[in-house]
């Protein structure tokens, strides 16, 4: 494991040298195994105490500092420089990054001021949908969310998206956005809703229509899962000459719709949302690549679920950030090793967690997911 606590050596200590008892990264190594094996932080001092053995051996940790030592790091360690490593970590041990990137913005609501909306802090990550890796994050200003926009635009003049599709929901369809996504050679899928009334109505007009079927191409699929049954339309086309503005909108190729018919417990709803896409694909790739979008999604569920990322009682921003960057780092590890076990003994991230607490040996093997021991 020195590999992993050489990683956060490059991360500067920012405290001065004389009031250093412990080294920065011996605390980074520790917070990391932390959130590997327990979701509560209040918890974090109660698995120390039965594990100094463990750190001892495989990453030579003598002692472990107190709860206001990790506290105090945590406040003042530069988030980005985290962020940078933790990032480096997942790409390093991805057997393959993948060709679609999510984005979306996820809110830690415990932070929020009461009687405040919108006071909470917000963090907005680039996530690799089918390697589950975190490309990079943003914090977002405690205003309004539509911050999100400028902040993602920002991101992606440091980001490779060469060969990749950018996929976002309807508050990133921004003809900016989609010139910056072109200039760096790369392709998108945006949901469209009230902030692009204008395309959404024309859009909306033109899948509505029955004569304008010509025009298009269809792909179905049929999911059954327990009681719930869930049948899906995606129609796409390449036909957008007619749409008011189109040059305008750097690179699009082609509009689509997604319809959703689901019947649970004899009740049937159907909804269908509207897309436009830089891509000239057929109806069965379009389709795959909105629906990967939840993968974001069902990451910061994770977060709230497994870790109860909402809830914890972190006051510091700062300790908040870096805290958010390693329990994706954890997520990561666990869908990685839940993955290599036997189809019938595959356990829930949730229940790997839970195993890592209770068994070093499976704790000492997710780790050896971000390693290359």
């Amino acid at each position: 494991m020195k590999e992993i606590k050489e990683m956060f050596t490059e991360i500067e200590d920012p405290r001065h040298e004389s009031y250093v008892d412990y080294e920065l990264c011996d605390v980074l190594v520790l917070v990391m195994g932390a959130v590997i094996c327990v979701t509560e932080i209040k918890d974090m001092m109660t698995y120390f105490e039965n594990t100094g053995d463990f750190y001892k051996e495989k990453f030579e940790i003598k002692t472990i500092p107190s709860r206001s030592t990790i506290s105090r790091v945590l406040d003042v360690v530069d988030p980005d420089a985290v962020v940078k490593v933790i990032t480096h970590i997942m790409c390093t041990h991805a057997e393959l990054i993948g060709e679609i990137l999510a984005v979306d913005g996820k809110a830690i609501r415990g932070t929020g001021e009461k009687g405040k909306a919108n006071s909470f802090l917000q963090i907005l990550s680039v996530y690799a949908t089918e390697s589950g890796v975190t490309l990079t994050q943003k914090p977002i200003e405690r205003k309004n969310k539509t911050n999100e926009i400028p902040v993602f635009q920002n991101m992606l003049d440091d980001l490779n998206i060469e060969g990749k599709t950018i996929t976002a929901d309807a508050m990133h369809c921004q003809k900016k956005t989609c010139e910056k996504i072109i200039n760096k050679d790369g392709e998108y899928v945006f949901g469209l809703k009230g902030n692009q009334s204008t395309l959404r109505e024309e859009v909306e007009e033109f899948f509505k229509d029955p004569t304008n079927y010509q025009y298009t191409t269809v792909f179905k699929t049929v999911e059954k899962n327990g009681g719930r049954l869930e049948h899906r339309i995606c129609r796409v086309s390449n036909n957008i000459a007619w749409i008011t503005g189109v040059d305008e909108w750097t690179g699009i190729k082609s509009i689509f719709s997604v319809t959703r018919i689901t019947t649970a417990q004899g009740k049937t709803t159907e909804e269908t949302g509207y897309y436009i896409s830089s891509l000239e694909a057929d109806a069965k790739h379009l389709l795959y690549v909105s629906r990967s979008h939840w993968m974001i999604e069902s990451m910061h569920w994770s977060l709230d679920v497994i870790w109860n990322e909402d809830n914890n009682n972190i006051k510091s921003d700062n300790s908040q950030k870096v805290m958010n960057s390693f329990r994706k780092l954890a997520h990561f590890a666990h869908k990685k090793h839940v993955r290599l076990q036997p189809e019938k003994k595959r356990r829930s991230v949730k229940q790997n967690v839970f195993h890592a607490l209770l068994n070093q040996d499976t704790c000492f093997e997710v780790m050896m997911q971000i390693s290359h021991l």
